[in-house]
């Protein structure tokens, strides 16, 4: 993102007036993955994984010969080297299509994770697209507070804990946030074949979630990352803020479907959409959708700069994206009337991806209580 030609880099997020817009690389890298999704995920792949017609294998091949998964992977580890604003645009344009697959888990939740914990070496075969990876945060149904942090890793190298709604669970590698003897956190990097999976039956098909299990894990000493509770935060803001703008790109998707029925919906001989009613909604769709937006891409922008205000601004940007979701979602459906309801119509679909990415990582409720704690409400 540049501030009109010169760069936000180089002007600072500090200044009293920053207008922020993209620059053509990252525009170019948009168009391109729009290009890519529209051909390789139309409507009918999600809707065959919910069907249990299909699969995500062909997708996820053509993300890796592309290099999705190493976008953000640093060049010194093998990665693309990009930062977190083209991450942005590629988890905005994978919840457009409600794209399925470990991408997301794997590029928003794992890497940074790794990333921030120092665990450099392990990044390696996530960029060659050889290793998929998802974290595991919260204790509780609601628990994704570090201070609740329960799950314990022994200075002799022993997980020990269950930790709920993981993102993917059958990732080929775990990053779960656990607590040392110190009181510290850690991450510590688990395999697949190390940890007791209890699926629930999620929302959006498309996306399992699950519940870990760790029974006394014996954990190598190089996967045990001792990077204390601020790296963890840090982590864990990247992958609330990415989650919140692919619920923004799925809303916005909810929108134009709305949008354009009520231009081609007639009734009395006109447009449903010119009735003044319907405008008003419409209105308040796009108001919600584009405060949402400048709140995102803001916290985008303070986590690509590091500025000290990427914790509100993190926590901003999730609480706008779930009361668009909540708004929008709802709007979406009762515009277009009955047919929305139906199981024909792709509408649902984009619903409930947008509702899960609402809850997953602290609802827009929990997530404006530490800005009121901020500003000292």
């Amino acid at each position: 993102m540049a501030e009109a030609d010169t760069g936000v880099r180089g002007a600072g997020l500090g200044s009293a007036a920053v207008h922020l817009a993209f620059t053509d690389e990252q525009e170019e890298l948009r168009s391109t993955i729009r290009s890519v999704l529209v051909k390789e995920c139309p409507p009918s792949l999600p809707r065959s994984i919910v069907e249990g017609t299909g699969d995500a294998d062909g997708l996820w091949a053509t993300m890796r010969a592309l290099d999705w998964p190493g976008l953000t992977v640093p060049e010194a580890d093998g990665g693309v080297g990009y930062g977190f604003v083209e991450l942005a645009v590629l988890v905005e344009e994978l919840g457009r299509v409600i794209a399925p697959g470990p991408l997301v888990p794997t590029v928003t939740q794992y890497v940074p994770f790794l990333r921030e914990a120092g665990g450099g070496p392990l990044l390696g075969p996530v960029a060659a697209g050889e290793v998929t990876g998802t974290v595991a945060v919260a204790e509780a149904p609601t628990g994704w507070a570090l201070d609740g942090i329960g799950t314990t890793i022994s200075n002799a190298g022993v997980l020990a804990g269950t930790k709920h709604h993981v993102l993917w669970p059958g990732a080929d590698e775990v990053a779960v946030v656990a607590r040392q003897e110190d009181g510290d956190l850690a991450v510590v990097v688990v395999p697949a074949a190390d940890v007791a999976v209890d699926e629930i039956v999620p929302l959006d098909k498309t996306r399992p979630v699950g519940h870990l299990s760790f029974a006394d894990v014996a954990v190598a000493p190089e996967r045990v990352l001792a990077c204390g509770t601020d790296a963890v935060r840090r982590a864990l803001e990247e992958a609330t803020v990415a989650l919140a703008i692919e619920t923004l790109g799925t809303c916005q998707v909810i929108f134009e479907t709305a949008l354009q029925y009520a231009k081609d919906r007639h009734q009395f001989g006109v447009p449903i959409g010119s009735f003044q009613a319907v405008k008003h909604r419409l209105a308040d769709c796009y108001l919600s959708l584009e405060r949402a937006r400048a709140l995102c891409y803001f916290a985008a922008a303070c986590l690509a700069e590091d500025d000290p205000r990427r914790s509100e601004a993190a926590a901003m940007a999730k609480a706008a994206s779930g009361d668009c979701q909540r708004f929008v979602a709802a709007e979406g459906i009762q515009l277009l009337g009955g047919i929305a309801y139906t199981w024909e119509h792709d509408q649902h679909l984009r619903v409930k991806r947008a509702m899960t990415g609402d809850l997953l990582f602290g609802t827009a409720r929990r997530h404006r209580e530490p800005v009121a704690t901020a500003i000292g409400l």
